[in-house]
């Protein structure tokens, strides 16, 4: 799992190879084994793979434009007024799903999209009535060929030590 987790990076380039229905639908159905608060489950799922709808849908925030390029956009809905804790189970599943396509040899790229004007049109889009919005996608599909020259974004990831601060009571 360790390696699961560390060999896991962002795909912003992907071949045009389409990912199979069953592979979506299994890495959906590991995902919705997510915890979520008082067991909710506050999302639903919508698999664009019509070049026109992720094209669409990558003009819907800043930096959407993966959606474009990968073969499937997975876009996670969720209800606004479904409480508070619902962004942050929807980061969890949103993770699960990066996780479950990693372990499928399958590249990913997280991308939100804002404001919520554009959350409401990915839903619309997407077939999805309000209150339901779109403001998580996962572009998905398998990597291309890697972008060369230097990234924009710091590479690596701090020390555990410049990150974790241990609150010890007076027996430890």
């Amino acid at each position: 799992m360790t390696e699961l987790i560390t060999t896991l990076r962002a795909t912003r380039s992907f071949d045009d190879t389409p990912v199979p229905r069953a592979e979506i639908e299994a890495i959906v159905g590991e995902a919705r084994w997510t915890g979520s608060a008082r067991n909710r489950q506050p999302w639903r799922f919508a698999a664009a793979t019509d070049p026109a709808l992720r094209e669409a849908l990558a003009g819907l925030g800043q930096y959407a434009r993966p959606l474009a390029a990968a073969p499937t956009a997975l876009l996670l809905l969720s209800d606004p007024g479904a409480g508070t804790d619902t962004e942050f189970d929807l980061g969890r599943v949103c993770q699960s799903i990066l996780l479950s396509a990693h372990a499928r040899a399958l590249a990913t790229c997280p991308v939100t999209l804002h404001p919520d004007g554009n959350a409401r049109e990915a839903a619309r889009l997407a077939g999805f009535r309000p209150p339901w919005l779109a403001r998580h996608a996962v572009a998905i599909g398998y990597p291309g060929p890697a972008v060369t020259g230097r990234s924009a974004i710091p590479t690596g990831r701090e020390p555990v030590s410049a990150l974790l601060t241990h609150l010890d009571g007076p027996d430890t």
